[in-house]
């Protein structure tokens, strides 16, 4: 059969001879993500992230990798064992999220800056999509952030970066 395009195609035929191409082709088709990093935070963003991560995942036969990075630039020992226990929290529901919907999810923690983890996390597992919750800042924390973690991980990785709001999931 042939794939070029004329009046007498049927649509149906048009949708079969691009499918039989795409997988003679060896390749899968062009916009589909095999691997979706959700780097997770305990907010209403995040978790909005996470949700959206698993559904973007089911949507596309794709693995979930969530990542949770313990920021420690800033905080004492009992912050960051804090700061462990919810990401634990989190990237377990992340999982249990994954597992409702049939999507398979490997956990991931990270210590350091949340920016440059997810950035060279993303270039070392080939991530297709890169999902981060939006940043929600106000007063005294806009001054002392002016560049926030989601704007950063937009400029710094190499696949494609979806920024999601708390009321997006």
């Amino acid at each position: 059969m042939s794939t070029d395009i004329n009046a007498t195609d049927s649509p149906s035929e048009i949708a079969t001879a691009s499918r039989e191409a795409d997988s003679a082709a060896g390749g899968s088709p062009p916009g589909r993500f095999e691997r979706v990093l959700v780097v997770t935070t305990d907010d209403p963003a995040g978790r909005a992230a996470a949700s959206t991560a698993v559904d973007l995942a089911a949507a596309h036969g794709a693995t979930v990798d969530a990542l949770y990075v313990v920021d420690t630039t800033e905080g004492w020992d009992v912050v960051v064992e804090r700061r462990e226990r919810a990401g634990e929290a989190l990237v377990e529901s992340v999982e249990a999220a994954g597992a409702s919907v049939g999507v398979d999810v490997e956990k991931w923690f990270r210590y350091g800056t949340p920016h440059r983890e997810a950035v060279d996390f993303a270039a070392a597992h080939d991530a297709d999509l890169v999902v981060v919750g939006s940043a929600r800042r106000t007063g005294l924390d806009r001054l002392l952030h002016p560049d926030p973690v989601p704007a950063r991980v937009r400029r710094g990785a190499d696949a494609p970066v979806m920024v999601v709001g708390p009321d997006d999931a």
